[in-house]
């Protein structure tokens, strides 16, 4: 029988879980993610007391986490790339590292332009 695509809670726990695996091993695995999780975690809360409005609390919130996605998906590739190359050195498996690091960059930018153009319209304008 085909996939219907329907998920019960059975498998929808079962994502769950194997999610929070995940956050669990990128917090255990990753300096990075979890200076990011602490950053995050001074943020958020900030957050509240900076917005003027519903939409500058989900820009900053949502910045904060995208840093987080980012950087748990080039963990990945990371992972995925020194699995496979170990310590061998191939070209194109160190343009996709390099790639990964700048889309974290970005990223992190992405945070540092949201929170300054609301803390300058919020706190200083």
């Amino acid at each position: 029988m085909p996939d219907s695509g329907f998920r019960g809670p059975k498998e929808i726990y079962r994502a769950f879980q194997w999610s929070m695996q995940g956050l669990k091993a990128a917090y255990r695995a990753e300096a990075s993610f979890r200076m990011e999780v602490y950053l995050c975690a001074i943020l958020i809360p900030a957050a509240f007391f900076l917005a003027a409005t519903g939409l500058q609390l989900i820009l900053l919130i949502g910045s904060c986490l995208l840093v987080l996605l980012v950087e748990i998906l080039n963990s990945a590739i990371e992972a995925v790339v020194d699995m496979v190359c170990g310590d061998e050195h191939h070209e194109l498996a160190g343009r996709a590292k390099d790639m990964g690091s700048a889309a974290v960059f970005i990223a992190l930018l992405m945070v540092a332009l949201t929170w300054g153009v609301i803390g300058y319209q919020n706190l200083l304008a």
